[in-house]
């Protein structure tokens, strides 16, 4: 989703960092991604951030920061067998911690609420919340400084799992009560990145977590990524209006752009004539999935022609937010330099971001985002790759 936001760390603080990137004096070997782990080796708000890889027998490699806890890299095979990162991102941390990129929030670990919140206000026990308005006046993902931006504490349980653990405090960004929340990433023998995520608090609060990853099944995330097909399992989605907030509609995808329930490629469906497309500047749409908490149906799926690789995601969580990479690529932003010397264009990109829908607080209709003491919340969503 579309996000600007405020540098989180100084011009200074953040040459340091890049200077402190391209030391070149730690003799590590790449990964199989081509990332050097010494140019994410630093400490930001006096916390230890490193990069963590996962493997598996089938030779999958997934790479991860505790910096918003963001997926940096995935290889997997195509078609051929050619090893093939199918994310987007950056290669050193100093890039990652200056918020004022745009696209930040590549691979990250969103929270304390993903998506929007309407003038960022909401209802508790009879008190109206307001939290901070940092996207056409709403709150997004959090807020300015939410979890996406914070270190998680990282264990590494073994070469498969990675669990990263965040105590939120009682008025972060605005939010009421402390929550501790995990995040656990496991890379299955079945080339599955499975992700758990769950959260605590010790008052009543809201929290709606996701993962926000950008997929480039193509291999080339210098091209757009429009040609990739996708299937979403949903009869119905959420309109918005032209700041991407839900109207609170719920209408049916029927003779809509919104309908992929036949799989297709994604450019047959941009219609700009279509308001709901032109709102979005393409899709960036919360659809009401059919699967009713089935985190063993497919929610949706990618799958590339040119490489042959597919995609399926499986979630617990009512809704699926839609990202095309709209704003990338444009406004300046195609000459930054993102992993491996590359410039991404616009919609290099699709997220599939798991989720209760948009503005939820404000719409008791919806699926729950409270959460009370004593009560465990629980996020399942699991990306899958195969070869088609």
């Amino acid at each position: 989703m579309k996000t600007r936001k405020a540098s989180l760390l100084g011009a200074g603080a953040i040459m340091a960092l890049a200077l402190a990137s391209c030391d070149g004096q730690s003799g590590q070997q790449l990964t199989l991604s081509g990332l050097d782990a010494a140019k994410f080796d630093t400490v930001i708000n006096e916390k230890p951030v490193g990069l963590y890889t996962l493997t598996n027998e089938q030779g999958m490699e997934v790479c991860v920061t505790n910096f918003g806890g963001r997926v940096v890299s995935i290889m997997v095979p195509d078609r051929d067998g050619k090893m093939t990162d199918v994310v987007l991102g950056y290669d050193n941390i100093a890039q990652y911690a200056d918020a004022a990129n745009f696209g930040s929030d590549f691979g990250a670990s969103i929270g304390r609420y993903a998506n929007r919140i309407k003038n960022g206000q909401f209802t508790l026990n009879d008190s109206v919340i307001q939290l901070p308005q940092n996207n056409f006046g709403h709150c997004l993902h959090g807020g300015p400084t939410g979890w996406q931006y914070q270190v998680y504490e990282a264990q590494q349980v073994d070469p498969q799992t990675l669990k990263l653990t965040l105590v939120s405090p009682d008025g972060d960004n605005q939010f009421p009560g402390q929550v501790t929340a995990t995040v656990t990433y496991t890379l299955t023998a079945e080339n599955a990145l499975d992700i758990k995520m769950e959260a605590e608090t010790d008052a009543p609060t809201i929290v709606n977590m996701t993962n926000h990853s950008y997929f480039n099944l193509n291999g080339d995330p210098t091209q757009p990524a429009m040609d990739m097909v996708m299937y979403i399992n949903a009869d119905k989605f959420t309109p918005a209006d032209s700041t991407f907030m839900p109207t609170g509609e719920v209408r049916d995808v029927t003779g809509t752009p919104m309908d992929f329930r036949t799989a297709h490629a994604i450019q047959d469906s941009l219609r700009m004539d279509d308001e709901q497309v032109r709102f979005g500047n393409g899709f960036d749409h919360n659809w009401i999935l059919n699967t009713n908490g089935d985190d063993t149906q497919v929610c949706a799926s990618l799958y590339s022609p040119k490489t042959g690789i597919l995609l399926e995601a499986f979630t617990n969580e009512p809704g699926m937010q839609v990202y095309t990479g709209n704003f990338q690529g444009i406004d300046g932003e195609q000459d930054k330099v993102r992993k491996g010397g590359l410039k991404y264009p616009q919609r290099p990109s699709v997220c599939l971001e798991s989720q209760k829908y948009p503005d939820s607080p404000n719409h008791p209709e919806w699926p729950s985002p409270y959460l009370n003491p004593g009560e465990k919340y629980y996020s399942h969503l699991v990306f899958k790759f195969s070869v088609k």
